[in-house]
């Protein structure tokens, strides 16, 4: 960590909660789902639909690896026919309303040079191998 009155990390930084907590943001879909589900509960056809461009499949293996990790649940309701709902929880919420929030700022503020700064290595990369 970081500070004097933070916690120690166990003996190997990569054991760190810290790890866990960017593991939170290593997968793609994962930030986006919780994003679209800011909104509140949604079904998985709705949400898939919201989201745009993730395949059924993967949406399945988010929703699996957000549940996993306690930021999404999933409500059942016995009705005919049956319907699903999944949306953030408490500990989603959270994280929504820190992390994801500072992350969304700092990209308003930031992103246009964060984007220049790709594209030019993206033209560097692509001169030295032409060379």
């Amino acid at each position: 960590m970081t500070s004097a009155e933070e916690p120690p990390c166990y003996d190997l930084v990569a054991d760190c909660r810290l790890r866990a907590a960017t593991d939170l943001f290593a997968h793609t879909w994962d930030p986006v789902v919780l994003a679209a589900l800011r909104a509140g509960p949604r079904r998985r056809r709705t949400l898939r639909v919201s989201i745009g461009g993730i395949s059924d499949k993967v949406l399945t293996e988010t929703l699996h690896r957000l549940l996993g990790n306690g930021l999404v649940e999933r409500r059942a309701y016995a009705e005919a026919p049956p319907r699903v709902e999944y949306a953030l929880t408490a500990l989603g919420e959270s994280l929504m309303d820190g992390p994801m929030l500072a992350l969304g700022n700092w990209v308003l503020e930031h992103g246009e040079a964060l984007l220049e700064a790709q594209e030019a290595a993206a033209g560097n990369a692509a001169a030295a191998s032409d060379a």
